[in-house]
C-alpha cells in the first residue's frame, strides 16, 4: 500500500462518517486528527461553521509532558479538551474519529474526554 492510497482511504472513510455525524448548537462534533507525531482535537458547531474549543499536543500544557509516549500525550489532550469544554458549558458531543480506527491514540483521547465529563 502506498502512502497516497492509505490517505485516500482515510479520507473516504471520513466522508462516510461525516454523512451521519454532524454537530449543532446543542451537541457539537468532537473531531480528531492524528498525524505521525501529534494529535489534534476540536469541538465544532457545524451549523455555524465555528470551532468552539480546540486542544492538541502542541499546546504548552501538554508539550511540557515530553517524557510521556504518544498515547499518554493523547490522554492529556483528551482531559484538556474536556476541561475547556466544560468551562464553555459543553457537556455532550458527537464523536468524529476522522476516518481513523478507534484504537490507540484516538481511543485514549476519547476515553480521557469521557473521564473528564464529556458525554458521547
Amino acid at each position: 500500500m502506498t502512502k497516497s492510497y492509505t490517505r485516500e482511504s482515510r479520507i473516504r472513510r471520513h466522508k462516510r462518517v461525516r454523512q451521519k455525524v454532524s454537530g449543532d448548537n446543542s451537541r457539537p462534533r468532537l473531531c480528531v486528527f492524528r498525524s505521525l507525531n501529534h494529535i489534534y482535537a476540536q469541538v465544532i458547531d457545524d451549523a455555524k461553521g465555528q470551532t468552539l474549543v480546540a486542544a492538541s499536543t502542541l499546546d504548552a500544557e501538554v508539550k511540557n509532558e515530553a517524557k510521556k509516549n504518544k498515547t499518554g500525550r493523547a490522554e492529556l489532550v483528551g482531559t484538556l479538551l474536556a476541561k475547556r469544554s466544560t468551562a464553555k458549558k459543553i457537556s455532550q458531543v458527537a464523536f468524529d474519529r476522522g476516518g481513523f480506527k478507534y484504537q490507540g491514540r484516538v481511543k485514549a483521547l476519547a476515553e480521557a474526554a469521557r473521564k473528564g465529563g464529556l458525554k458521547f
